[in-house]
Protein backbone atom coordinates (compact mmCIF):
# COMPACT_ATOMS: atom_id res chain seq x y z
CA UNK A 1 0.00 0.00 0.00
CA UNK A 2 0.76 3.76 -0.10
CA UNK A 3 2.55 3.91 3.30
CA UNK A 4 4.99 1.03 2.53
CA UNK A 5 5.73 2.39 -0.79
CA UNK A 6 6.40 5.55 1.02
CA UNK A 7 9.60 3.76 2.56
CA UNK A 8 11.06 2.24 0.01
CA UNK A 9 13.35 3.67 -2.45
CA UNK A 10 10.74 3.12 -5.36
CA UNK A 11 7.44 1.73 -4.95
CA UNK A 12 4.33 1.87 -6.22
CA UNK A 13 0.64 2.18 -5.22
CA UNK A 14 -1.75 0.78 -6.88
CA UNK A 15 -5.67 1.83 -7.55
CA UNK A 16 -8.43 1.30 -9.90
CA UNK A 17 -6.69 2.05 -13.44
CA UNK A 18 -3.66 3.54 -12.14
CA UNK A 19 -0.37 3.79 -9.42
CA UNK A 20 1.17 6.32 -7.63
CA UNK A 21 4.69 6.16 -7.93
CA UNK A 22 7.02 7.35 -5.26
CA UNK A 23 10.94 7.40 -4.92
CA UNK A 24 12.76 7.86 -1.78
CA UNK A 25 9.20 8.47 0.08
CA UNK A 26 7.90 11.10 -2.03
CA UNK A 27 5.36 11.10 -4.38
CA UNK A 28 6.52 11.46 -8.13
CA UNK A 29 3.91 10.96 -10.11
CA UNK A 30 0.65 9.11 -10.95
CA UNK A 31 1.49 5.92 -14.12
CA UNK A 32 -1.40 4.63 -16.09
CA UNK A 33 -2.47 0.93 -15.28
CA UNK A 34 -0.63 -0.28 -18.46
CA UNK A 35 2.67 1.65 -17.97
CA UNK A 36 3.38 0.68 -14.08
CA UNK A 37 5.81 -1.67 -15.13
CA UNK A 38 7.49 0.14 -17.71
CA UNK A 39 7.86 3.12 -15.57
CA UNK A 40 9.38 1.46 -12.64
CA UNK A 41 11.88 -0.41 -14.77
CA UNK A 42 12.53 3.12 -16.07
CA UNK A 43 12.92 4.54 -12.38
CA UNK A 44 15.41 1.51 -11.40
CA UNK A 45 17.55 2.19 -14.36
CA UNK A 46 18.08 5.90 -13.23
CA UNK A 47 18.61 5.42 -10.04
CA UNK A 48 21.33 3.15 -10.99
CA UNK A 49 22.68 5.22 -13.19
CA UNK A 50 22.76 7.70 -10.32
CA UNK A 51 24.74 5.84 -7.70
CA UNK A 52 27.12 4.59 -10.82
CA UNK A 53 28.06 8.21 -11.27
CA UNK A 54 28.23 8.55 -7.17
CA UNK A 55 30.59 5.41 -7.06
CA UNK A 56 32.70 6.89 -9.91
CA UNK A 57 32.92 10.35 -8.71
CA UNK A 58 34.25 8.85 -4.87
CA UNK A 59 37.43 7.78 -6.50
Amino acid sequence: GPGEAREADIGIACGRGVGILFRKGRLVRRVEERRIVPEIVREVKKMAQGKTKQTKGER
